[in-house]
């Protein structure tokens, strides 16, 4: 009988201490400093979060103009993991263009795709139309990834897409405003944001890679 107790006593602490790495140590939080406040590099695979009926599911449910003007909606994503980058040409951060282009030639091919969003939000470093942002990216980048019209990213008149993304009660632990150019969302194959990282992490760090990696295996 002491012996049974034993395994018992085994089995019990064996799950509560499975239970604390899946709900808490599972839950990647990594400070990463950016030019307007402390943003993070934010990983949950269960982002589920309560928000009113009336709202957007996801961020498949919205429509943009691509960089040519033409109307598109994001539900084309849908089987997708999506990389959300507001952009800008004349930030410290524009040669992450060519970072991006790279992990978007990486996982061709792997239902993984990046979305750029001009702005001109933070110190007007992207005051280009949307023809002169596209022949910039794709003369000093080479970029082939789908680019999106000019948006606002924060504020009253922003696009109703970053509404949604910064909204606690649209993206829960997700949300809180733009701080700078080059903040992205990773959303997955269902249109849940999966991870927020800041301005100054590259989109090749490795924690990101692993974060895509996580994202297209659910």
């Amino acid at each position: 009988m002491p012996t049974i107790a034993l395994v018992l006593v085994v089995l019990v602490v064996g799950a509560l201490g499975f239970w604390v790495i899946r709900n808490i140590l599972g839950r990647t939080i990594i400070g990463v400093p950016s030019p307007a406040k402390i943003e993070t590099l934010n990983m949950n695979s269960d982002n589920q979060n309560s928000r009113p009926t009336d709202q957007p599911g996801s961020v498949l449910d919205f429509q943009a103009d691509d960089i040519a003007g033409a109307p598109a909606n994001l539900s084309q994503y849908k089987g997708k993991v999506v990389l959300i980058v507001n952009t800008a040409s004349k930030c410290g951060f524009t040669p992450q263009y060519e970072s991006l282009e790279k992990l978007y030639k990486q996982y061709e091919g792997k239902d993984f795709v990046v979305l750029g969003f001009p702005s001109n939000d933070f110190g007007s470093q992207d005051p280009g139309s949307n023809a002169e942002i596209a022949t910039f990216c794709q003369k000093n980048y080479g970029v082939s990834f789908p680019m999106m019209s000019k948006v606002v990213v924060k504020g009253a008149s922003k696009h109703p897409l970053y509404t949604f993304l910064t909204s606690p009660e649209t993206n829960g632990e997700f949300a809180g405003e733009i701080g700078w150019n080059f903040t992205k969302f990773l959303v997955d194959k269902n249109g849940v944001v999966f991870a927020r990282v800041s301005s100054n992490t590259k989109p090749t760090d490795p924690k990101v890679i692993q974060a895509i990696n996580d994202a297209l295996s659910r």
